[in-house]
């Protein structure tokens, strides 16, 4: 499926970003970055496993998970690359968002904050997005349920300057930019492009093709990985690389375009082993390592 016709969208290819270099990457854990990843729930910790293993697959240095407290134990015993910090949740798995306060002494001194994987409880996950994002100043990543402070408030991450990427899904664009889901399931390009102005961030989306664009007009479009990477899980794996990548200190627009290539070419890799479908979204952070190296030789 070609980009629409009225767009001027450039197409992700190896050529396009050998041009556009990643950030040198150090030899120091604190030199490639710190990231938090704030989700999971009492019934989805795997969402943010999956978010927190895909940012160090993607080459960020150190790694810190605010979660529930009642699966935070179990969490930390899965990342051992990780400190963990369980803070109260509800009897329905959603974080309180009463302590947001918890959660900002290890998001402040963060090099990019990821919020989302994982989280229940709408209005909940709502409340805690809003009150740590507006009081950070660092680059943002919002996916999932996080997303819905921005579709409450557009301008609730304006002050960050164009230091976010969100990764909504088709579904969650929609919503979020308050289109039917027919209008950008035909066009998500366009419907991206509006997210981005109205919000002044990098929106980076997918369905049977990716679409970014920027806050400044640009677009790029890509199609990998297929039928295969629309699997439970991915979109978590998808977004922790993109944090990953910000954690090295890559521009919002880089991270999102470098990204969603990984996150793509990790899929085809996937599907040309295992078979175009039936791959796991747990089996993509392992091939992000891979694809960079191709990139790299």
């Amino acid at each position: 499926m070609p980009p629409p016709p009225h767009l001027e969208a450039r197409v992700i290819s190896p050529k396009l970003l050998r041009e556009w270099p990643l950030p040198t990457a150090g030899s120091g854990k604190e030199s490639r970055g710190r990231i938090v990843v704030i989700g999971g729930g009492s019934e989805t910790p795997g969402a943010v496993l999956l978010a927190a293993e895909a940012a160090l697959r993607a080459g960020g240095g150190k790694l810190q998970v605010v979660s529930g407290s009642r699966i935070a134990m179990q969490l930390a015993i899965a990342l051992p690359e990780a400190l963990v910090r369980g803070i109260p949740d509800r009897p329905d798995g959603s974080l309180d968002p009463e302590c947001a306060e918890l959660v900002l002494e290890l998001a402040s001194e963060a090099d990019v904050v990821l919020i989302g994987p994982g989280l229940v409880g709408k209005e909940s996950a709502r409340a805690l997005t809003t009150s740590i994002v507006t009081e950070l100043r660092v680059p943002v990543v919002l996916d999932a349920l996080a997303l819905t402070a921005v579709t409450e408030n557009h301008e609730c991450v304006h002050h960050l300057r164009g230091d976010v990427v969100l990764t909504p899904n088709l579904s969650e664009l929609a919503r979020t930019v308050g289109w039917s889901e027919s209008q950008v399931e035909d066009d998500p390009a366009a419907a991206a492009i509006e997210l981005a102005k109205r919000s002044r961030t990098t929106v980076a989306t997918g369905g049977a093709a990716s679409a970014i664009a920027s806050p400044d007009g640009d677009v790029w479009y890509d199609e990998a990985g297929g039928a295969g990477l629309g699997v439970s899980g991915s979109g978590d794996v998808k977004a922790g690389v993109i944090a990953g990548l910000l954690a090295r200190r890559a521009t919002p627009s880089q991270a999102a375009v470098w990204g969603t290539y990984l996150h793509g070419r990790a899929g085809d890799r996937l599907a040309a082993e295992v078979g175009k479908l039936g791959y796991l979204a747990r089996e993509i952070p392992g091939q992000i390592p891979r694809v960079l190296a191709e990139l790299e030789a």
